[in-house]
């Protein structure tokens, strides 16, 4: 799957990890996606979810055998909309 393709899909279900923050308390944080919005992934870690703002963020996903890094700038739109805006 391209990087386009995988930013236009679901991210609920994924197991992410944020790699860069502008915001040194996002740092490392990683478990598996649980919701999205416009500006946030909520992210369950060790049974606490976690809310973290895409825009200030770079985030690894890992889904099965592959695995994507993405910039929470390109991702920053309603999930329902995503497939429409990112190309």
């Amino acid at each position: 799957m391209s990087l386009g393709d995988f930013r236009r899909g679901e991210l609920i279900g994924l197991e992410g990890e944020i790699l860069e923050s502008t915001c040194d308390q996002y740092l490392g944080i990683k478990g598996k996606v649980v919701d999205e919005t416009r500006n946030t992934l909520l992210i369950e870690q060790d049974g606490r979810v976690k809310t973290i703002p895409k825009d200030c963020c770079k985030f690894r996903f890992v889904e099965g055998s592959q695995t994507h890094i993405v910039s929470g700038k390109e991702i920053k739109f309603r999930p329902e909309d995503r497939i429409k805006k990112v190309r």
